[in-house]
């Protein structure tokens, strides 16, 4: 939630290679020029990014909505029936206030209650309604960070989703913008990212930066050929007046289980979270049953790795969830494709697994590599 973070590690800003890459044209971004509303003064892409990385704020409050519709196809168990289906396809809702590195809340709201974390200066509350727990944690002075409540790898803000997409920002990103947009009932300029390699499934991602505060308000990602993006995160309402104190107090309701732990355990467990998230290495070898490993470059990777093998009730549930996929063949042999309109995942007969955002048909010619 890098909303929440205050310089250095606020990070309104987009990586700095990133910025390297495109202000020296490396993305073809430097003479691009927005043709903005005419009440709006014109912006390059490069000068855009610039805005980015300078931003800075010192309060703000909004509503953040963020849906998905990712074409996938319905799969009992998998895609029907589990708590985090919305987050592939439906919408989930959040308030946020922000009034520097050692004041700021994320709300998010679900049909079963709201999920909070506040950092009220060094006290920091992690609060779910529907279970009636409370996580209590005292930050040590000088210590900006916090602890994520959201699923990992799912963006909470504009600015996240922001970051993921501005990190993949190489030569083989065209980098543009397409001028004036509005967002919240605020002017913004929209800078686009637009990948060039053929195999992948994603045309465009589109971020809508508010023309004053210079702060990602809209992510759009559209997969190729669409008319209407299949990720959207975006301020639904924002102010950017100094929230009141009171919005980071936190006082447990009655019945609330409180559990007391420590920034050392959080960290901890943060640390096993990142390294389950991490991505693999381009190029980087993996032996069978060690791991994944990454073939291609830029937004045609595609991650590799071995299908752990499961016995017993597991592995009837998952050859269960398997047979209902469409199945594929070819040269390489046969499985199960699962596609969507941003990601394939093809899963073979021989116990491998190929997914990327790309074609189930670079899928294919990956796995007759073997």
């Amino acid at each position: 939630m890098s909303v929440f973070r205050s310089r250095p590690a606020l990070r309104w800003l987009v990586p700095s290679a990133a910025a390297v890459v495109v202000i020296g044209g490396g993305a073809i971004a430097g003479t691009i020029v927005a043709s903005a509303d005419p009440s709006l003064p014109e912006r390059s892409a490069a000068q855009l990014l610039v805005d980015l990385q300078n931003a800075k704020v010192d309060g703000l409050s909004g509503t953040i909505v963020q849906s998905a519709d990712l074409g996938l196809p319905q799969i009992s168990g998998l895609t029907t029936g589990n708590p985090l289906t919305s987050l592939i396809a439906g919408s989930n809702t959040a308030r946020v206030w922000y009034a520097g590195e050692d004041k700021a809340r994320l709300a998010l709201l679900g049909t079963d209650g709201e999920t909070d974390v506040i950092r009220n200066g060094n006290d920091v509350w992690i609060w779910q309604e529907k279970d009636k727990a409370a996580t209590h944690v005292k930050v040590p002075a000088g210590k900006g960070e916090k602890p994520q409540a959201l699923p990992g790898g799912v963006p909470s803000t504009p600015q996240e989703a922001a970051d993921a997409a501005l990190a993949a920002i190489d030569d083989t990103t065209q980098v543009s913008t397409t001028g004036a947009a509005k967002v919240a009932g605020r002017d913004a300029y929209e800078l686009v990212l637009s990948p060039r390699a053929k195999e992948s499934l994603i045309g465009q991602v589109r971020l809508a930066v508010d023309a004053e505060q210079h702060i990602p308000l809209r992510v759009d990602v559209y997969a190729k050929n669409a008319t209407s993006p299949a990720v959207r995160v975006a301020f639904q309402q924002i102010s950017f007046d100094k929230p009141d104190a009171q919005q980071f107090a936190f006082n447990p309701p009655p019945g609330t289980k409180v559990t007391e732990s420590n920034l050392a355990e959080l960290e901890k467990g943060a640390e096993k979270k990142a390294e389950a998230h991490k991505p693999p290495v381009a190029g980087s070898a993996a032996k069978p049953g060690e791991g994944p490993k990454v073939v291609g470059e830029g937004w045609a990777s595609i991650v590799t790795a071995k299908l752990p093998k499961a016995s017993g009730e597991e592995g009837k549930q998952i050859d269960g969830v398997l047979g209902m996929l469409p199945e594929a063949s070819g040269t390489w042999g046969k499985g199960r494709i699962f596609a969507g309109s941003l990601f394939s995942v093809l899963i073979t007969d021989d116990g491998r697994v190929l997914g990327g955002a790309v074609s189930p048909e670079a899928l294919y010619a990956e796995a007759a590599k073997k």
